[in-house]
């Protein structure tokens, strides 16, 4: 599967944003989706995750409340809206999808987005 991230740009604090990732080239409700962003200096670090029917798995408690996951089969997408925006949250945001149980870690994850930029002005 091949996987195109977009809907990045720059915001205020507090401000919101939604990022898309749509997929080509493979059985897109096949994969758990997964959602991670690499602020500069620092590691990947996982932010959410979505089954393959619908349902939201794991949230980074850093965006539990402020961030949702979802999905459309039909479109071949996936979401992340992103409410109450933080300066914290400013990273490169990347989708990631795998076969099989959801994860945490970025390794598990077979096929990645090429990621999208989100600046949070304070």
């Amino acid at each position: 599967v091949q996987l195109q991230a977009s809907g990045g740009g720059l915001v205020q604090a507090g401000g919101s944003l939604r990022l898309s990732c749509a997929a080509s080239r493979g059985t897109f409700s096949s994969y758990v989706m997964g959602w991670f962003r690499q602020a500069p200096g620092k590691e990947r670090e996982f932010v959410a995750s979505i089954n393959e029917y619908g349902t939201p798995l794991y949230y980074a408690t850093s965006v539990k409340g402020r961030f949702t996951i979802s999905r459309d089969n039909a479109k071949n997408t996936v979401y992340l809206q992103m409410n109450s925006l933080k300066p914290e949250d400013t990273a490169v945001y990347y989708c990631a999808a795998r076969r099989g149980y959801s994860s945490y870690f970025a390794e598990d994850y077979d096929y990645w987005g090429q990621g999208t930029l989100v600046t949070v002005s304070s």
